[in-house]
């Protein structure tokens, strides 16, 4: 029968031999430590049964630990006894006399006082017993057990070994002799020794039990303080400690991380703060030169009019003219030389205002095949000049692996942020099927089931006050292709649309190769002014002035072309813009296409985007063409398909009949078709993924230029951000600015330098950020490689500019020149006309608030000594 799953019993009557068995094994000195060594002491006295099991005494440990308890209990009281009579015996009262001497009284007091054990008469001393191997260490021989075998001869005697409550003298007597533990000597605890023992029991508590055994009682040590010290020792040991020991160098290592990383952010912010105070410098730096630079010119005019005054022809100009005169008559026509003085500047010929066949086509080192006609020629040329850095990029293209050290292509507006996305979506099951119709010749305007789906599409997208219907709906292999049919279709040879600029360069190409339509510029400028509030702002009036210009050279105007959000910009327009660009397109019959290939790549909350289509009544319907593809919103720009929506029947019919060369084929429309109807996945997955790795790598890019002080327009539309290198040109010129092109490219990073956009500002570049991280850092650290470079070549030239400046320049008699800095090189009075001087000295007055922020007051106390050259110079005339 098995007694260890049953119940605690209380009762059971125990016969001597069972109880000198119980205590043979109790009594052994490893027992005893681990009894004091741990809290919970039940495994101990289970072990115990089990070995009293293999000896045929059937017992539970529960049964072993309550009898040892109540043989304690009764040691204890005839302990008590014992100090007030002459010893301890059963049945003895509270005085202590009467009774017989209880048989395991030696035994207990052995182990539980730490007396040496004798041997009185009438005792009978029971034969050694080796301990169980489960029990006692085997390198350790088996102490000697001394237990009295006396048989009880009446019940009373039985009663007797039951434990009774001690009385109140006892009890007060326990107190007194407990408050003695408080010596010296209660503290002193031995060291423990290590060892091992293969008998399962803590060996350094063994070598501990043994030692204080053999050192004996001492007087004034109490047992029960000495077993509470080492069971207050042994509770760093628990489990529950050893977790909160860890929890709290957790935390503490956690601190410390804390602290490590709150140093590297103020060490971070330092870092920042000197680059500002860089940035700083160097931006009063560059206000210093501004400021000797205009001074400069004003020196200069002065000196043509004191020359003009005294009669002098070596100026060439006319007699008696006033220093006050002149500047307010340039004032005046402020506007008229904006242009002249900004080219007089840099030291070039004024833009062209348009793009036709020759100046498309006029490239004098180019030579012609004779295998090609006049227009093959013109095509192979400009497709030549157009894909230099395109091709080189495919020669020796960036691979991690493959080829770490290739060209990184931030120049092609692509999406390379989502293709685990699209790779999982266009092959699902629903995307492979090849059904009859896919493979045979289909409307040329595009399957009916992907037209309906495309005006669904545009209909909840672009927000439109009413469903859009599919039989509007013309479906092409890209915006590309819709370009060049529409300009066939709408426009005679030699005509033109409008376009503003900067704009996506591949226009140019596409409305020109095909029907040879031609493109005017409306120019925008980088500098805020008149009614603009933004840098590149499109106006109704920059429109009427280049519909106006181009009447008056024979130009036909038949169309406006608006990029929406606008390449390279990402400006978006709003709804009143909208309103403003077509009514003035109304008012001059001109058809207006409106590219939102963009539409959903705007990736900030904050930004709306407004649709031509969302417009609750178009003011000229018929003339109002909307164009979008896939390529860019769901980045699949090796997939090619473009629609066009347009309510004008005629223009759809002559579009679809150009179809036949521009067609989509048929497993692609169902593509396209299946992906367009999965509103949910595109909602749900698609946009919120896309639009948050849109923010993270422009917000990479844009804190990398802010760090090097780059000017760029901050825009949250599209994948490119624009930057203005012009400080890093020698000159102002398309040529410093294809210089700065190329040496980008020899550092293996591809970008799109401005005149591919056809802007008016050299200097201006377009960065493509929708990239992986590592390939915009390495693209990032390429360009700071790049400027660095530059930068240094400039401050060697002005050291050396300025040092033969020093040893050149000689003033007469009492006058002071100041020398102008590398942005301008020195105009002497006898090469430059007093017209040019104003008009330079307009365009240095432009590029910068100067004027604003110093007056002639504030500057006389600021700057006294460059003050009194000037009126030096204002007085001898």
């Amino acid at each position: 029968m098995d007694f260890r799953g049953k119940k605690y019993e209380r009762g059971s009557n125990w016969s001597d031999p069972e109880v000198a068995q119980l205590l043979h094994l109790w009594a052994d000195a490893a027992v005893q430590a681990e009894l004091e060594s741990c809290l919970r002491n039940q495994h101990v006295f289970n072990r115990i049964a089990e070995v009293l099991r293999e000896k045929g005494i059937r017992r539970t440990g529960d049964q072993c630990r309550e009898k040892i308890k109540k043989m304690k209990l009764e040691y204890r009281r005839l302990k008590d006894s014992g100090r007030a009579g002459t010893g301890p015996r059963v049945g003895a009262g509270a005085g202590g006399g009467g009774g017989r001497p209880w048989k395991f009284f030696q035994v207990l007091d052995r182990v539980l006082a730490g007396k040496a054990p004798h041997s009185p008469p009438g005792e009978t001393r029971l034969p050694p017993q080796p301990p169980h191997p489960r029990l006692a260490p085997s390198s350790q021989p088996p102490e000697l057990v001394e237990v009295k075998c006396e048989e009880a001869d009446s019940p009373e005697e039985e009663q007797a070994l039951a434990p009774r409550p001690p009385s109140r003298p006892e009890r007060e007597r326990t107190h007194l002799e407990g408050s003695q533990d408080d010596s010296p000597l209660s503290q002193v605890e031995p060291p423990l020794e290590t060892s091992v023992s293969p008998s399962g029991l803590s060996e350094p508590n063994m070598a501990s039990s043994s030692r204080i055994q053999s050192l004996g009682p001492r007087p004034g040590f109490s047992t029960l303080h000495r077993l509470r010290k080492k069971r207050k020792a042994q509770r760093l040991r628990d489990p529950l400690d050893a977790l909160l020991l860890k929890t709290l160098t957790a935390q503490r290592e956690m601190e410390e991380r804390f602290l490590h990383m709150e140093e590297c952010r103020l060490q971070r912010d330092l870092e920042v703060e000197e680059r500002r105070i860089q940035m700083e410098q160097r931006r009063f730096e560059q206000e210093r030169d501004h400021e000797f630079r205009m001074f400069n010119v004003f020196a200069q005019m002065l000196s043509i009019l004191k020359q003009s005054n005294n009669g002098s022809s070596a100026s060439g100009q006319p007699q008696n003219i006033e220093f006050s005169q002149t500047f307010s008559e340039s004032t005046g026509v402020r506007e008229r030389v904006q242009e002249e003085g900004q080219t007089s500047q840099l030291q070039q010929p004024p833009l062209d205002r348009r793009t036709n066949v020759h100046s498309f086509g006029n490239h004098s080192d180019a030579q012609s095949s004779p295998y090609l006609s006049a227009r093959g020629n013109i095509a192979n040329i400009c497709w030549g000049s157009a894909e230099e850095g395109y091709s080189a990029y495919h020669a020796d293209k960036y691979d991690e692996n493959k080829n770490p050290n290739g060209i990184i292509n931030f120049g092609t507006s692509e999406n390379k942020l989502c293709f685990d996305l699209m790779s999982k979506r266009l092959t699902q099951s629903d995307m492979n099927v090849m059904e009859p119709p896919f493979l045979q010749y289909p409307d040329w305007k595009g399957h009916m089931f992907l037209r309906e789906e495309v005006a669904k599409f545009l209909t909840y997208y672009c927000k439109a006050p009413a469903p859009l219907k599919a039989e509007n709906v013309i479906v092409q292999n890209g915006c590309g292709s819709l370009f060049s049919s529409l300009a066939t279709v709408l426009c005679e040879p030699g005509e033109a649309f409008l376009i503003p600029t900067p704009f996506y360069g591949g226009i140019t190409q596409s409305v020109f190769l095909y029907g040879n339509v031609k493109l005017v510029y409306v120019y925008l400028d980088s500098q805020v002014t008149g009614t603009c509030t933004r840098p590149f702002q499109l106006t109704v009036e920059k429109l009427k002035k280049a519909f106006q210009d181009a009447q008056s050279e024979g130009v036909g105007i038949k169309g406006l072309i608006l990029l929406n959000p606008q390449n390279p910009l990402g400006d978006i327009y709003s709804l009143s813009e909208l309103q403003e660009y077509l009514e003035f397109a109304k008012r001059h019959e001109l058809h207006v296409i409106v590219d939102e290939i963009y539409m959903l790549s705007v990736f900030d909350e904050s930004t709306i985007f407004h649709s031509v289509l969302e417009m609750e009544r178009l003011p000229d319907p018929q003339r109002t063409h909307v164009m979008w593809g896939t390529t860019k919103d769901f980045a699949i720009s090796g997939i090619r398909f473009g629609t066009l929506y347009t309510l004008n029947q005629d223009v759809a019919s002559a579009v679809a009949s150009l179809c036949y060369l521009h067609g989509v084929s048929g497993p692609i429309q169902h593509k396209i078709a299946q992906l367009l109807r999965d509103r949910d996945w595109i909602n749900q997955v698609f946009l919120r993924a896309n639009h948050e790795r849109l923010k993270a790598a422009h917000t990479f890019v844009t804190d990398e230029l802010k760090t090097l002080g780059l000017p760029f327009l901050n825009r949250n539309a599209g994948f490119f951000v624009w930057i203005d290198f012009r400080k890093y040109l020698r000159k102002g010129t398309f040529e410093e600015e294809m210089r700065l092109w190329r040496r980008f490219l020899s550092n293996k990073v591809l970008l799109c330098h401005g005149k591919g956009f056809e802007c008016s500002e050299p200097g201006w570049f377009r960065i493509i950020f929708a990239d992986k991280i590592q390939r915009l850092q390495l693209g990032m650290q390429r360009i700071c490689e790049v400027l660095e470079e530059c930068r240094c070549e400039i401050l060697n030239e002005d050291k050396n500019e300025s040092c033969q400046s020093d040893s050149e320049g000689k003033a007469d008699s009492t006058d002071e020149v100041i020398f102008v800095s590398h942005h301008q090189e020195p105009v002497s009075g006898g090469s430059s006309s007093l017209g040019d001087l104003i008009g330079l000295l307009q365009q240095q007055m432009r590029s910068s608030d100067w004027l604003q922020k110093n007056t002639v007051e504030q500057f006389a106390q600021e700057k006294p000594e460059v003050y009194d050259v000037f009126s030096k110079l204002v007085g001898k005339q």
